[in-house]
């Protein structure tokens, strides 16, 4: 395919075929552009070129969309198979979105050693690894991100 066709087809159609993606996945740009791309790719430019796009794109869409909801599925499995990490507080559920908001004030350490832990199943030593520091850094980094987080959502620190 030309590379002026190709130009035409983007310039006319790329809009629409986002849209049309959208309906499936949040990234549709992503979608259009490996589609195009791929178009690049054939041997043999197809006879209804629009109607191949628009083929590659919902089936490109819809693969994400699924791999995007196995995750999802497999991610609130895990969380819910861990132990609770607070201890609970009588006052009421924890919101999700205060931990999340303090979870994201923590410094990069701090919340890489917290994640990694809590949620990514590490030792200390493996968190050490990635982080480039000692494990009895990342378990300080750890404490030290616990406590600003309990500080900050006011949850009283469990009892030992």
């Amino acid at each position: 395919m030309a590379p002026e066709q190709l130009g035409r087809l983007v310039e006319q159609h790329a809009a629409a075929l986002v849209l049309y993606a959208r309906q499936w996945c949040a990234a549709p740009e992503d979608i259009v552009q490996e589609a195009f791309l791929k178009l690049m790719t054939e041997q043999q430019t197809p006879r209804d070129v629009l109607a191949w796009l628009y083929r590659v794109v919902r089936n490109a869409a819809v693969s994400v969309a699924r791999s995007a909801q196995r995750r999802r599925r497999h991610e609130t499995a895990a969380a819910e198979s861990k132990a609770a990490w607070f201890a609970p507080d009588s006052g009421g559920p924890l919101d999700a979105q205060a931990a999340a908001t303090a979870l994201q004030g923590l410094s990069l350490d701090e919340r890489e050693a917290i994640v990694a832990h809590l949620w990514g199943g590490l030792t200390f030593e493996q968190i050490a690894t990635v982080a480039g520091c000692s494990a009895s850094t990342a378990h300080r980094r750890y404490l030290a991100g616990l406590s600003t987080l309990r500080e900050r959502l006011h949850v009283p620190c469990p009892t030992r």
